[in-house]
């Protein structure tokens, strides 16, 4: 069976962005990986990137841990969206380490029965004021620590991707702090990370002993603006994505196109309807990105839709019923970038790929 959309993720990508990571941090690095690898597909990305060179793995919910374990993966995991009432003792018997940001979840890790202590990360907040330990961490001491095996601590940073920022100094002084006042309970050897792929990339001094990489292993910018491009960064963007043109046709000028006719044909035209709509992951609203065909740009035209999207081919477009077009790449032959596609709908890269649906296959290059 023909597909009518996949997504073609470069392993090869992969593996050589967490190298060119690693080599600049300098220290040990977490392969993020939390949200089926950000749209990549959660174990093949996890195998690559641990061949890359990563010597943790990251993800946010315990399932997508199990998930790991059950693939066959062994390296260190760590979970950190955790809430109290969650399964526990399946972490800890999965050899899975947990993040503990609050006394009560501290409390029920401690209590879980097992021959292995469970293994925890206290997150701190630094000043996110997000997740993290904020009022009750003058209230832990050795009673709250006792049955788990404190082995890191860490934070996250909020604007990192704004290099130069206050705010950045101002969380790294806090997370030394908080540091100390741990290591003064007796734990003199916690794995202690705050980077982020922003930070990694433009903080040094913020590596601490290991750094946490999501979107820059993937190949992309955490911000294009403050940052620069991936080519910038010397990074690969590992996902394209590409759908078949369920049907091309010529039109005239004045032709109004989708719900709500938004839009009207300048001139006679060729339209193309891409297979993809936003229950596929396609924003609904994008107004300045579209497809490319043979190195050649169409924008869309007219409102996305649940299943499809109509773009405008231009009336000596060779294009035809059944053929491929390139929704976003790389950029490397001139197509859309995922970049592109953030900014044509006032958001992020990051929720391009991430959003990319499950009816979507994923195809892997190695």
């Amino acid at each position: 069976m023909t597909n009518r959309a996949e997504v073609v993720v470069n392993l090869s990508a992969i593996k050589a962005n967490v190298a060119t990571l690693k080599a600049k941090a300098g220290v040990d690095l977490m392969a993020v990986v939390k949200a089926d690898a950000y749209g990549h597909g959660l174990v093949p990305v996890a195998k690559a990137a641990l061949d890359g060179g990563a010597t943790w793995l990251g993800v946010a919910l315990l399932e997508e841990a199990i998930a790991l374990r059950a693939a066959g993966i062994t390296a260190p995991i760590l979970a950190w969206l955790v809430p109290p009432g969650s399964d526990f003792q399946s972490a800890v018997d999965n050899n899975i380490d947990i993040a503990v940001a609050s006394i009560k979840a501290l409390d029920e890790v401690s209590a879980v029965k097992s021959d292995k202590r469970p293994r925890v990360h206290l997150e701190v907040d630094t000043g996110m004021t997000r997740g993290g330990f904020l009022d009750e961490w003058p209230k832990i001491d050795a009673l709250h620590l006792h049955g788990v095996e404190i082995v890191g601590i860490f934070s996250h940073f909020a604007r990192a991707d704004e290099p130069g920022q206050p705010q950045n100094l101002s969380q790294l002084n806090r997370f030394k702090k908080m540091v100390a006042s741990l290591e003064s309970f007796g734990y003199p050897n916690l794995i202690r990370h705050l980077s982020n792929s922003a930070a990694t990339i433009k903080d040094q001094a913020s590596g601490f002993d290991m750094v946490r990489t999501g979107i820059a292993m993937y190949g992309l910018s955490p911000d294009v603006k403050t940052l620069g491009t991936s080519k910038d960064l010397g990074l690969i963007p590992a996902m394209t994505l590409r759908a078949k043109l369920h049907l091309v046709k010529k039109v005239p000028a004045g032709s109004p196109v989708g719900y709500g006719a938004t839009a009207v044909t300048k001139s006679a035209t060729k339209l193309g309807l891409v297979a993809m709509g936003y229950a596929d992951g396609i924003p609904r609203v994008a107004q300045s990105a579209g497809v490319s065909f043979l190195g050649e740009k169409a924008p869309i035209i007219g409102r996305v839709s649940m299943d499809q999207f109509v773009v405008d081919l231009a009336a000596d477009s060779p294009a035809q019923s059944g053929d491929w077009v390139t929704v976003f790449g790389s950029g490397a032959d001139g197509e859309y970038t995922a970049d592109d596609w953030g900014a044509a709908s006032g958001s992020i890269n990051y929720e391009i790929v991430t959003r990319i649906g499950p009816r979507v296959p994923r195809i892997y290059e190695p």
